[in-house]
């Protein structure tokens, strides 16, 4: 079968047995094509939780499947490739952050929303990359232990300097490869681009760009805006994807480097959507439900928070 043909059996099967498909930004425009909700991780999950569906299939990573499986316990949640995991998410183990909540007794636990399930039992609050200044500012402590992406949270610091931040040494490996001289690059090839960024990238990137945003922000701005080119600073295939949303409105759109490519996105292909929902392939998420409910406190006291 072709690309079309195999869509159009995903279309069908997925009507027949109720089965919701949620694309992450970075997938491919072709899993894009099938998806019935395309997004950042927590508002896919959001969906996943509305939905009527009785099976979500997560073409994502794992822990975007868990986090889904938090928000809507009695669906059947399935990780369409078994081995897309996240490095940022996987970085802190439960006996690290223990230590560090044990160095600092007095400061309440930020999670990115890129953590494991597990180690969201172990936070006080999570946030997204778009709602976390938002969040932080409403929290009573002024002392913020932030984990695990230190760029993400020197850029809410930035926002809110009255506060008093710890951080751990951690981040998106993607993002890190990005760098100023990527931007001075890029700037040279296209001095009518705004530098659009996403605040995972390293603080001196950050601080060149016109904008930065979560993944859909950035998505938006580019879409919104009146002007005609723009550097894109984070992964790849939104440059493909904003190609494809802007077609016949002469906008232009730039990597900003090359190797801006997470492999674990990449590792979901049609052949998983369509193996995951005949049943021949994908994950399917278990999580125990003391865990899931400790876990889900700390998503709770976010959205509380606004």
């Amino acid at each position: 079968m072709n690309t079309r043909q195999i869509q159009d059996e995903i279309l069908h099967i997925k009507k027949e047995k109720n089965v919701c498909i949620l694309a992450h930004a970075y997938q491919s425009h072709d899993i894009w094509d099938i998806a019935d909700y395309v997004g950042d991780s927590f508002g896919l999950s959001q969906k996943a939780a509305q939905s009527d569906a009785d099976t979500i299939l997560m073409c994502g990573v794992r822990f975007m499947a868990e986090t889904v499986k938090i928000l809507a316990p009695q669906k059947r949640v399935l990780l369409a490739n078994p081995n897309a995991g996240c490095p940022m998410a996987e970085q802190i183990s439960p006996a690290f952050i223990t230590k560090l909540k044990e160095q600092y007794p007095e400061h309440t636990v930020v999670a990115y929303i890129n953590t494991t399930a597990e180690l969201k039992t172990f936070c006080d609050v999570c946030v997204t990359s778009s709602s976390a200044v938002k969040v932080v500012k409403a929290i009573q402590n002024n002392k913020i232990l932030f984990i695990p992406d230190c760029n993400l949270g020197s850029w809410v610091q930035q926002q809110i300097p009255e506060k008093e931040f710890q951080f751990v040494p951690g981040g998106c490996p993607t993002h890190l490869l990005m760098s100023v001289k990527d931007v001075q690059k890029a700037r040279e090839q296209h001095p009518n681009a705004l530098l659009l960024v996403h605040p995972e990238c390293q603080p001196a990137v950050t601080k060149e760009a016109n904008f930065v945003g979560s993944t859909t922000e950035i998505i938006a701005f580019a879409k919104n805006s009146d002007k005609k080119e723009f550097i894109i600073g984070t992964e790849n295939s939104i440059v493909q994807h904003l190609q494809f949303d802007c077609i016949g409105e002469d906008k232009q759109f730039y990597s900003l480097s090359k190797n801006c490519v997470c492999h674990n996105m990449k590792l979901t292909t049609l052949g998983d959507v369509y193996g995951s929902i005949v049943g021949t392939s994908g994950e399917e998420i278990i999580l125990d439900e003391a865990l899931r409910l400790q876990a889900k406190r700390s998503i709770d006291e976010m959205l509380r928070l606004g």
